[in-house]
């Protein structure tokens, strides 16, 4: 039986952040998704206040891009 391959939350900051991390996972061949529901709730008129964002990547991914999170993430806090 083949394994599911799931999308898992890795990290969660503010929208610049999430986006230079998913550039330099993308540097190293990992492809990642960006959930931002602030701007979901501001699209549909209910508003909302810039918050945090959501970065995504493969279960799969998680061995090869858990380094560069964490060097990432204490470079960052």
């Amino acid at each position: 039986m083949k394994e599911r391959n799931e999308l898992i939350r890795v990290f969660t900051g503010s929208e610049v952040s999430t986006i230079m991390l998913q550039g330099a996972l993308d540097e190293i061949g990992i492809g990642s998704m960006v959930q931002n529901d602030s701007q979901s709730g501001m699209s549909a008129g209910i508003g909302g206040f810039p918050s945090f964002v959501d970065l995504y990547i493969q279960q799969s991914d998680l061995k090869n891009a858990e380094p560069l999170i964490n060097e990432f993430t204490k470079a960052n806090n």
